[in-house]
């Protein structure tokens, strides 16, 4: 089976290294940027100083700025159209994320939303229309996480309705993004742990795939897997280390800019999972991911046990195994150990402090199949009924 044709294009600049962020104003202008929203979320970026260097940075650009704080984990539909509310009286021309993956997911549905005023933005992200134009975005990284930063992905949540969904679009892609590690310095050991298990599942969810004879993308795939591997544990245990957060940084912003997954379709089983757990739980994104990868890898690996040995011996360098099925099982019981070292949840129990009772898992498996109508994944296509299955075997 041959690599699939694709067409790639990350036009986003990469502004990389200490005091990145003060370039903001440099980078708008040269994209055209005249009147700033800036988008951030709670109250670290002002207790830092972030938000005061970076809007120093665009005044002394004569750039015209007005700020938008509040963005949650989980990003929202209500606070997104806040924000196109906020924007368009402003006439704002360029959407600046200050943050993590929520900021910039929620600064790109503003993007969107203010420059398509008469269209509710939740209409792109149920699929009934076509996003055709959207303001400029830049963003300053504040978490080794999303990779929202480069991607052409955004994902809300419909907090009246508890239903998480994700848009991708050309139009989605950050102008810029200014990625200073030391800005991660100040997050909380769960905050990398959560973000590690995000960039290695962007990975992941690529790799298991139909598709064989990609080798170039596998062996980028796998290098990215065993750097993230390496560094995540040292930053974890060590949030000022330079030299492992700018590792995570890098990796993350490749690792959902579709390099890792280039020639094969697009899976994403997990994240579809996962979607619906932190939908409906409000759990942290990486949790969700962690909590259901092992119930998901072990339902599925038999379609493929060699390629699950592959990962075993190329990303945790099981070479010793000489068993394909013995080895794929070990690759993906040092997975969950990974998890496990990190403080993720590996289970259901562990993310939500209980079990989840017959009706509530069926009515996850209900959302993420769209009520039956839809079937995630081509490794191994999952129909409702597998959903349940897989939500089933994670909450034991």
């Amino acid at each position: 089976m041959r690599m699939r044709d694709f067409t790639f294009c990350c036009p986003t600049e990469i502004i990389f290294g200490s005091h990145a962020e003060e370039k903001a104003g440099e980078a708008v202008v040269k994209h055209g940027g005249s009147r700033v929203l800036i988008v951030y979320g709670g109250q670290s970026a002002v207790k830092s100083g972030l938000l005061e260097r970076v809007e120093k940075s665009l005044m002394m650009a004569g750039l015209t700025v007005k700020k938008l704080g509040g963005v949650q984990p989980n990003p929202t539909l209500s606070f997104a159209r806040k924000g196109v509310l906020e924007a368009i009286p402003f006439q704002a021309d360029f959407i600046l994320a200050i943050g993590g993956g929520s900021v910039m997911d929620t600064a790109k549905a503003i993007a969107i939303g203010a420059a398509n005023p008469q269209t509710d933005i939740w209409t792109y992200w149920l699929g009934k229309e076509t996003v055709t134009k959207a303001l400029p975005v830049g963003c300053i990284v504040t978490i080794s996480a999303s990779g929202s930063e480069t991607s052409d992905s955004a994902v809300l949540t419909d907090d009246a309705h508890k239903d998480k969904r994700g848009l991708n679009t050309p139009f989605n892609r950050p102008c810029f993004a200014l990625m200073n590690p030391e800005l991660t310095f100040t997050l909380s050991p769960k905050q990398i742990a959560c973000g590690v298990t995000d960039i290695l599942m962007h990975t992941l969810d690529r790799y298991f795939t139909p598709m064989q004879g990609n080798e170039l993308t596998d062996a980028l795939a796998e290098a990215l897997m065993r750097t993230v591997i390496y560094y995540g544990p040292k930053a974890v245990q060590n949030p000022h280390d330079y030299v492992s957060q700018s590792e995570l940084m890098w990796a993350g912003s490749l690792s959902h800019n579709n390099l890792t997954g280039l020639g094969a379709e697009k899976e994403f089983a997990v994240h579809q999972l996962g979607h619906e757990l932190s939908g409906r739980f409000g759990v942290a994104h990486g949790e969700s991911l962690s909590a259901v990868w092992q119930a998901w890898a072990m339902y599925v690996y038999k379609e493929d046990p060699a390629r699950f040995a592959r990962y075993a011996c190329n990303v945790w360098r099981l070479e010793t195994v000489t068993d394909i099925d013995t080895a794929a099982r070990e690759g993906i019981e040092a997975t969950v150990r990974f998890f496990t070292s990190l403080g993720m949840p590996t289970n259901l129990r562990e993310l939500l402090g209980r079990q989840l009772s017959f009706a509530e898992l069926y009515e996850l498996a209900d959302r993420c199949s769209r009520g039956g109508t839809r079937t995630v994944s081509k490794f191994k296509p999952l129909a409702k009924e597998d959903m349940l299955r897989i939500y089933t075997t994670a909450n034991q």
